[in-house]
């Protein structure tokens, strides 16, 4: 396609959505929603690194964590029941005004212009990112520690995030014939995945994989510092193919039938480069006090561990210790094992109606034709159990007191006038002024 024609449509679709009022109603509210989670955090921050007094636990204390995901936390509500809307308005508008039609009948292919527009739903993401930035300097100026790997890769994650948001938002306006059904049907995906993470919570197999690749439980990875590359790469495939689904289905020109099965071919296509990605293992842990990994030496020995490794839990998915498990053991395993199958025996939810024979609160290892049960969730209790079964010899343990903590006691200076006053107007101003062009 030729540069002209690119920057003509490229400044249509800036002019359209620089007119929509869900777009600066978007900007409006993420900045105060940032500003809320921003000021609350930096104050519990300040109360747990002491604020004049004692430091009540400043080992534990990291900028990711205490500050960062909190107030980037709006962009995840934003993606979910706001950025939808400005997507959805691209589509409906166009057909509602009858403005695609002559869409339609423009040089190119229809798939260049959804490109065209999905580039410029991604710039308006990006916008909307101002508050969430300024929060970040705001910390800076605090005298806040960050590093780099893991604030990167956060904004990898919400990035990734708003771009499957806004294309399954234009899929669902084009597959739709109405903005109110369309929000419907986005509504419907939000909640369903919701579901879909609750149902798989300690369940295991196939379901909780599945639930892996759901918006909330992609981003949590991010949020924790861990880049997988087979979840970056899931996203971006959905994100596409959803954007493939709109070109079909905005192609009013072919049938209804020949639609559905151009439609039901891409979604079989892409459940099998889905299904490939998933099976990429590689993943990297950027977080700086290394949360998702073992100590280098135990790596190291798991690595070398070839015959695969099965893990029985009898706990319930609503019991602390599973959460602790998955935390802290599980998440690292899956990492340093090149064979891990993990099952999840419990058969009730609360593990309240659990029988005694049912060997409830045990966790049983298989490794070798060898078996063992270990009640036990700390980590190098599960280490050894897993180092004795493979018979080889534990590594000497480093005994420093391991990641220090950031505390700050300090003060959210400026941030209320920022974020609740300064951003505003300067939203409402910008409004106004495109409004009068």
């Amino acid at each position: 396609m030729r540069l002209p024609n690119i920057a003509q449509l490229l400044a249509k679709e800036f002019r359209e959505l620089f007119t929509t009022r869900a777009f600066w109603l978007l900007l409006l509210i993420v900045g105060l929603l940032v500003g809320h989670g921003f000021i609350t955090a930096v104050q519990l921050y300040s109360e747990m690194s002491g604020n004049g007094g004692p430091a009540a636990l400043p080992q534990g204390l990291s900028s990711l964590d205490g500050v960062l995901v909190p107030a980037w936390g709006a962009y995840d509500l934003a993606a979910t029941l706001l950025f939808p809307f400005v997507a959805i308005r691209m589509i409906s508008a166009e057909k509602e005004s009858g403005a695609l039609k002559l869409l339609l009948q423009l040089p190119r292919s229809l798939l260049t212009k959804l490109t065209v527009k999905s580039f410029v739903l991604l710039c308006a993401w990006v916008i909307a990112w101002l508050p969430g930035l300024a929060a970040i300097v705001l910390w800076r100026s605090y005298g806040g520690h960050l590093y780099a790997p893991e604030t990167l890769n956060l904004l990898l994650g919400h990035l990734l995030r708003g771009l499957l948001s806004g294309a399954l938002a234009l899929a669902f306006a084009a597959v739709t014939e109405s903005a109110a059904s369309a929000a419907i049907l986005t509504l419907a995906f939000t909640v369903g995945t919701w579901a879909l993470d609750f149902i798989a919570a300690g369940r295991g197999g196939l379901v909780q994989q599945l639930a892996t690749y759901t918006p909330t439980a992609a981003l949590r990875s991010f949020e924790q510092g861990l880049l997988r590359f087979n979840v970056a790469l899931v996203l971006l495939l959905l994100s596409c193919a959803a954007v493939g689904v709109a070109a079909i289905w905005l192609d009013t020109g072919r049938a209804f039938t020949s639609r559905l099965w151009r439609s039901l071919l891409l979604v079989f296509v892409t459940a099998g480069l889905v299904w490939g990605a998933a099976n990429v293992r590689r993943s990297w842990d950027v977080s700086e006090n290394r949360r998702n990994s073992f100590s280098t030496a135990d790596e190291a020995l798991l690595r070398g561990v070839d015959q695969p490794l099965k893990i029985t839990v009898f706990l319930a998915p609503e019991d602390p210790r599973l959460t602790d498990f998955e935390q802290n053991v599980l998440r690292k395993l899956r990492r340093s094992l090149h064979k891990l199958d993990v099952e999840y025996a419990a058969t009730s939810r609360s593990g309240l109606f659990e029988n005694a024979e049912d060997h409830y609160g045990e966790i049983w290892y298989e490794l070798g034709g060898q078996k063992a049960v270990e009640p036990s969730t700390i980590e190098e209790v599960v280490l050894d159990q897993i180092y004795t079964l493979a018979n080889v010899s534990s590594p000497e343990r480093a005994t420093d007191g391991g990641f220090p903590g950031f505390p700050l006691a300090t003060q959210p200076k400026y941030a209320s006038a920022i974020f609740y006053l300064f951003w505003p107007l300067l939203v409402i101003v910008c409004w106004v002024m495109e409004y009068r062009k």
